[in-house]
C-alpha cells in the first residue's frame, strides 16, 4: 500500500494533462511560449495554495530540459542556497539526479541548466534574498519562486525586477470536478452526486485541499462516499495551523471579524494562535494596517498611524518580542469605534469611474501653463462643483464618526 499521498499521485507530469491556469498554459500563452521556445526566465508563481504552482514549476524545468532543484524558504537558508550553486557549478548535467520523478521515456537527456524552485519565497527575508541575487543576475540559476503573498510586499525589489511575476487563479468547479473523476478513477470510488457537489465548495479553489479531504474519507468508509461521510471526516481530521492552507485563510478570518465586532478576547486569542503556529508577524501586521482603515476609519484617525508604527515594529523587533507590539496594536483596534464611512465613500466613487469612463474634468481644475490654455478658458470656473458634470450631484462620503 502506497503511503504516497493522493495530489501527489495525481500529479500531472505535462501541460497536457495540467487541469487550469489556462490563462498562463494555453496556446499562445506565456508558459506554453516559454516551453514551445526551449527557453526559461526567472519567475515568480503568485497564487493561493492547492492551484499547481510546484507542478507548474517542475513542468517547465522538464519540458526545457533543465536541471530542477526544489527548496522550500521554510526550512531552508543560505547553506542550502549554496550546496545547490556547488552542484550546478561543480557537477556536470549527466551526473546530476533529477529531483523529481519523472517517467523514464520522458526524462531530460540533455539537460542544459539549473532552475532552482523556491516554495513560499516570501519566507526568505532580506538578507537570505539578497544572497540569492547575484546567482540569478549572473545566470547559475534560473530562479521560480512560488509564494501566496503578494510579491511587490515580500520579494526585495531588486530581486523582483529580475523575475516575471505570474498570477495563478484558484480553480473553478470545472476543473476540479475534473481532478475529481480522476481522483475516483485512482482509488476506484463511487461518490454520490451530493459527495461530488460538497467537495467542489469545501475546495474553495484548491485542489489539494480537496484530495485531502477525499483520501482521508476513503481511508474512513471505504470505496462509496457520501456528503454525510465527507462531512464527518473533515471533522474527525487533525487540524493544525498550516500557513499554507485553509487554517491559514480561516483564521485570519477569524481574527479580523473578531476585531471588527470589537471582540477583543477573540481577537487576542486568534492573534496568539496565529502567532504561535508560526505565522508571519509582518503578515498580521499588514492586515491590522488595513483593517485601522477600513473598519476603524475616520471613527479613530489615530488607528492608522498606530498600525503603521506596530507594523513597523514587525520589521526591526522580529518574533517573539514582537507580539507584544502586536498584541497592543490589536487591543488598540478591537476596542476603537468603527466607521466604514471612508472605506464605503472610496468604492462608491470607484464604481462611477467604472461605470462613466474619463468625464469631462471641469475648466477650473484644469493647469493652465500657457497663454494659450488661459483663453481656452483652461483654470477659470465654470460650475459651482468640481465633480464632472454629469457627476455633480453624487455624495460619496457621509460622516460615519460616532
Amino acid at each position: 500500500m502506497t503511503t504516497q499521498p493522493l495530489a501527489d499521485r495525481l500529479r500531472p507530469t505535462t501541460l497536457e494533462t495540467f487541469i487550469g491556469q489556462a490563462h498562463l498554459i494555453g496556446a499562445g500563452k506565456p508558459l506554453r511560449r516559454l516551453i514551445e521556445s526551449n527557453k526559461l526566465v526567472s519567475m515568480i508563481f503568485w497564487g493561493p495554495p492547492g492551484v499547481g504552482k510546484t507542478t507548474l514549476a517542475r513542468i517547465l524545468a522538464h519540458a526545457t530540459q533543465h536541471r530542477f532543484f526544489e527548496l522550500s524558504a521554510v526550512a531552508a537558508g543560505k547553506k542550502d542556497i549554496s550546496e545547490v550553486v556547488e552542484q550546478v557549478k561543480t557537477r556536470p548535467p549527466a551526473q546530476q539526479p533529477d529531483l523529481f520523478s519523472w517517467n523514464e521515456a520522458t526524462a531530460p537527456t540533455n539537460k542544459q541548466g539549473a532552475v532552482l524552485f523556491l516554495d513560499e519565497i516570501h519566507r526568505f527575508n532580506k538578507a537570505q534574498q539578497d544572497y540569492l541575487l547575484p546567482f540569478v543576475e549572473d545566470g547559475t540559476l534560473i530562479l521560480i519562486g512560488a509564494t501566496t503573498e503578494n510579491p511587490s510586499f515580500e520579494i526585495i525589489p531588486a530581486l523582483l525586477s529580475r523575475a516575471q511575476v505570474y498570477t495563478l487563479k484558484p480553480l473553478n468547479e470545472e476543473d476540479l470536478m475534473r481532478i475529481v473523476q480522476q481522483a475516483c478513477q485512482q482509488l476506484q470510488l463511487e461518490l454520490e452526486p451530493s459527495a461530488q457537489v460538497f467537495l467542489i465548495q469545501y475546495a474553495n479553489g484548491d485542489a489539494r485541499k480537496m484530495l485531502n479531504l477525499l483520501e482521508t474519507a476513503t481511508q474512513l468508509y471505504g470505496q462509496s462516499l457520501n456528503a454525510q461521510q465527507l462531512h464527518e471526516a473533515f471533522q474527525s481530521r487533525n487540524l493544525r495551523y498550516d500557513k499554507g492552507a485553509e487554517e491559514h485563510y480561516d483564521t485570519i478570518s477569524a481574527f479580523i471579524k473578531s476585531m471588527r465586532a470589537s471582540d477583543v478576547n477573540a481577537s487576542l486569542y486568534y492573534l496568539a494562535r496565529m502567532l504561535e503556529g508560526g505565522e508571519d508577524p509582518k503578515f498580521v501586521a499588514r492586515r491590522m494596517v488595513i483593517f485601522a482603515s477600513e473598519d476603524v476609519g475616520m471613527a479613530d484617525p489615530n488607528a492608522l498611524t498606530l498600525a503603521n508604527a506596530v507594523f513597523r515594529a514587525a520589521e526591526t523587533v522580529g518574533m517573539p518580542e514582537a507580539a507584544i507590539n502586536l498584541g497592543h496594536g490589536v487591543v488598540y483596534l478591537a476596542t476603537a469605534p468603527k466607521s466604514r464611512a471612508a472605506y464605503d465613500a472610496y468604492f462608491a466613487a470607484l464604481a462611477d469611474v467604472q461605470r462613466t469612463g474619463n468625464l469631462h474634468i471641469p475648466m477650473q481644475l484644469r493647469n493652465a501653463p500657457t497663454q494659450l490654455m488661459k483663453t481656452l478658458g483652461y483654470g477659470k470656473a465654470d460650475t459651482e462643483t468640481l465633480l464632472p458634470t454629469e457627476l455633480a450631484h453624487r455624495r460619496y462620503y457621509e460622516d460615519g464618526t460616532p
